[in-house]
């Protein structure tokens, strides 16, 4: 009976402990409740926190370290004009007719010597080859000019003797018949001298022919300089035959030792790169700008590559478009147009011979500018000054150790440079940086991510560190 008391007891008590647990859990259920659900953040508001950051980040501070660091430079924005420019691809090359000359013999021989070979620089009347005269033809005229040369000695020497009888012992009519054969005789001298001059012999030789001693060889010498109209050059590029020390590089050789050729064949090919072309290769939809810059004279902006300018003189001359081809590739659909160029060079000796060096070669590769609209009142600034987000552009405008982000409206980019509209967002005097704006606008970008002040200093490794 006591047992069943004491259990009694016991199971009242439980019930009043759970009783008294479970009403203090409904009176603080305010407090332990919202502990058991997952916190609700609205999107909306999320965003505009994290978008908060980053519209107030616009002042970036670097130390003069970080500035050498990321060779930092600063000039004040300018108004200026700027010529919008078509890029096309181009080549120098020969300018045909004038940069080659064909060597070419005068009669027919056989080659018994060769005195330049390919690489090896001549001057105008050098001698290139000796040729064995083989043919009938110069022979004949050799034998008629010593002919007709010993035939008015005779004549002269009639002429004398009828001057020294006196012209009342012979009639006049002998006299005269005496000096038209004379004039025939001379005629027929002077034609033959003009033939063999023709065929190569030099004048010594042709007098030597005149005094019975026969040329069997000729020799073939470099041609003499040609002159070229100034309308073919720029105003400043002297004519080539006012070029002083004109030089020929022998190109290639045509024939060997021993070879018999022809009157007229070609012996070699001499080269004088002085007078070239810069040949461009552009679409036709480009045609009708081409077109305007050749009439209105518009100078052409050139990039030469593998070009060491430094160790050149300044090229001192406007380049112009001088003609249009009218006839279209039909592998790369492209029409060529041509601007002339008065190449540069020099000259070292070695073993006897002199070697020139021209700066520009037939075959290097270049790009030109050619301007098709001119931009009055703009600001000019490197490519690499502006740094782009999507549709913005931005530029930084620096004021101590301070870069403040300013946007702009970009008119016109290039490989090199950018053209700013002067609207006011940047105003001409300020100092911009002039280059790695594109590093400035991630430092500002971690900056805003991390919440870091205003002042931070940048490092060598590219970390970003807050002022000390």
């Amino acid at each position: 009976m006591l047992n069943a008391f004491i259990r009694f007891v016991r199971g009242m008590l439980m019930l009043a402990i759970l009783g008294g647990l479970i009403a203090a859990a409904a009176w603080y259920r305010d407090l332990w409740l919202p502990l058991l659900q997952p916190p609700v953040v609205e999107p909306m508001a999320a965003t505009a926190v994290d978008d908060e950051p980053a519209s107030q980040a616009k002042v970036l501070e670097l130390s003069p370290q970080a500035r050498q660091n990321l060779k930092l430079v600063s000039r004040p924005a300018k108004l200026s004009n700027y010529w919008r420019a078509v890029i096309v691809p181009g080549e120098i090359m020969d300018r045909p007719g004038l940069s080659d000359r064909g060597v070419t013999s005068p009669a027919v021989g056989v080659v018994t010597q060769i005195h330049a070979f390919a690489g090896d620089t001549v001057r105008p009347g050098d001698r290139l080859f000796t040729l064995r005269l083989v043919s009938e033809y110069i022979h004949n005229t050799q034998s008629e000019l010593f002919k007709v040369t010993r035939e008015i000695e005779l004549e002269n020497e009639k002429r004398q003797r009828l001057a020294q009888i006196g012209e009342g012992a012979i009639p006049q009519v002998r006299i005269i018949e005496v000096d038209q054969q004379l004039r025939r005789l001379q005629a027929a001298s002077d034609s033959h001298r003009q033939d063999l001059l023709t065929r190569g012999l030099s004048l010594d030789q042709i007098a030597q022919v005149a005094a019975g001693n026969f040329v069997a060889t000729v020799d073939v010498v470099a041609p003499p300089p040609l002159a070229l109209p100034s309308s073919s050059q720029g105003a400043s590029a002297p004519t080539a035959a006012a070029a002083p020390g004109i030089v020929y590089e022998v190109q290639e050789l045509k024939v060997d030792l021993g070879t018999q050729v022809q009157a007229g064949q070609l012996l070699g090919v001499l080269s004088n790169h002085r007078t070239l072309y810069i040949a461009g290769h552009a679409f036709k939809r480009e045609a009708s700008s081409l077109e305007r810059a050749a009439q209105e004279h518009w100078p052409i902006e050139v990039e030469f590559a593998e070009d060491d300018a430094a160790s050149w003189p300044a090229l001192d001359q406007t380049l112009e478009i001088r003609h249009l081809s009218n006839t279209v590739d039909p592998t790369s659909r492209t029409f060529d147009f041509f601007v002339p160029l008065m190449n540069q060079s020099r000259s070292y000796e070695k073993d006897g011979r002199t070697f020139v060096v021209w700066r520009f070669r037939p075959g290097q590769r270049v790009r030109l500018h050619v301007p098709v609209e001119e931009l009055k009142d703009v600001i000019v600034l490197p490519a690499a000054a502006v740094v782009r987000e999507g549709p913005e552009a931005y530029v930084f405008r620096q004021n101590g150790d301070l870069f403040d982000r300013r946007p702009v409206r970009v008119l016109h980019e290039d490989r090199l440079n950018v053209v700013i509209a002067n609207d006011g967002s940047v105003a001409p005097g300020w100092y911009l940086a002039q280059g790695s704006a594109a590093s400035l606008n991630r430092v500002l970008k971690a900056q805003s991510a991390s919440g870091t002040p205003v002042g931070v200093h940048v490092h060598a490794d590219g970390t970003v560190h807050g002022a000390h």
